[in-house]
């Protein structure tokens, strides 16, 4: 069963959770049962997918070794060739997901949310590196790990604000709060995904009307297709948020009214946010650090360069080995290399006024430029 897909799994939660509802508006925090649950979500979703449950579970256990064991050893002696070792092998599973298929080769590895369960074991391992995170307990790692209204596509959350929320109870008018957040985000949800969305992906892209190849059904195309992406990941969000308050955790937004955006800039801390900001410290930040530590290129504004384009080159190549998914990467490193470059001359000449009609401009060219994005992604555009 996919998560949020139907109604009935809705019915499912909201059976299951109901009893820590009730106990979080009495100001108590069900943890165990929490865990209880979220073991009978997964076996509802791989219920009918035995190869990718097994999957999960070597994933997992997989995982687990390379977490425990680089923190042990990392206690011992922080040597940087271990944190590689670990970070690649950590990897490895969703490289083998991402290349076996391109290979025309059967992949019996892969499972529903590899992704986003590999980016938390890696953030871990880097933050361990960091000293970031001292101690990981086996229950506390696989409850973090297999969290399960995000396990399918997120929102990635970051192991040490999870923990956080773990370990504080709210109290009942606090956890009141949260049910009323919730609850609201969850019909917000049901408004965005099987409301906009249905209705734009049925009366739209699936009709005649963007099937001819010309200019002007491609521009529609284009535009219908941008709002279905928004509305489609932005509601499956949603759940994934609105049921985590239910439970008492505070997972962190995804989008915040992308299509507002200004700048590139801008639009990438508006848009798949958890994602964006992973790669934000995960990749570029940690890059421009290691080449301006070791001074291997001296030209800061070529280090940052050459990290946006390793940045969106490896998140291209993370959507599948297409060449319009790389395209697509490379089309957003392109764009903030053209507005770093911009920034810095408006600073020198101050050709760009700030002010409403500019703003109101800007935005408009951002969206355009975002939306001809989202038609190289789509792959109907090459």
């Amino acid at each position: 069963m996919t998560p949020y897909a139907t109604f009935y799994y809705f019915a499912i939660l909201a059976i299951l959770l109901a009893p820590t509802v009730i106990a979080g508006l009495r100001g108590k925090s069900l943890r165990t049962y929490n865990s209880v649950v979220t073991v009978i979500i997964l076996a509802i979703i791989f219920a009918g997918k035995p190869a990718q449950a097994v999957s999960l579970i070597i994933f997992t256990a997989w995982q687990i070794v390379l977490v425990k064991g680089y923190l042990a050893l990392r206690k011992r002696d922080n040597k940087a060739g271990t944190f590689y070792i670990a970070t690649v092998l950590s990897i490895l599973p969703l490289i083998l997901v991402k290349i076996i298929p391109f290979f025309h080769m059967l992949s019996a590895i892969g499972f529903l949310g590899i992704s986003y369960l590999t980016f938390k074991a890696v953030q871990m391992i880097m933050e361990i590196r960091d000293g970031q995170i001292k101690e990981v307990s086996l229950y506390d790692f696989l409850r973090f790990l297999l969290f399960f209204p995000t396990i399918t596509s997120g929102p990635i959350d970051r192991y040490r604000r999870f923990q956080k929320d773990i370990a504080n109870t709210p109290s009942g008018e606090e956890y009141k709060d949260l049910l009323y957040i919730g609850i609201n985000r969850i019909f917000q949800g049901f408004l965005y995904k099987f409301i906009i969305g249905y209705l734009i992906n049925n009366h739209i892209l699936l009709t005649d009307i963007v099937k001819h190849g010309t200019f002007v059904s491609k521009l529609i195309y284009m535009y219908a297709y941008s709002f279905y992406l928004f509305f489609d990941f932005a509601g499956y969000s949603a759940f994934a948020i609105g049921v985590s308050y239910l439970m008492g955790i505070k997972t962190p937004e995804n989008f915040n009214k992308p299509f507002l955006s200004r700048n590139i800039k801008d639009f990438w801390n508006r848009w798949h946010m958890s994602l964006s900001f992973w790669f934000r410290d995960y990749v570029y930040m940690r890059f421009v650090f290691f080449m301006t530590k070791k001074k291997i290129i001296k030209d800061r504004y070529l280090v940052s360069n050459i990290g946006f384009f390793l940045n969106f080159f490896l998140m291209g190549m993370w959507h599948g080995l297409h060449v319009h998914y790389i395209i697509y990467g490379l089309y957003h490193a392109l764009l903030f290399m053209l507005f770093d470059w911009f920034e810095r001359k408006n600073k020198q000449h101050k050709f760009w006024p700030k002010n409403k009609w500019t703003h109101a401009l800007a935005i408009i060219i951002t969206f355009h430029f975002v939306a001809f994005g989202f038609l190289i992604f789509s792959g109907k555009l090459i």
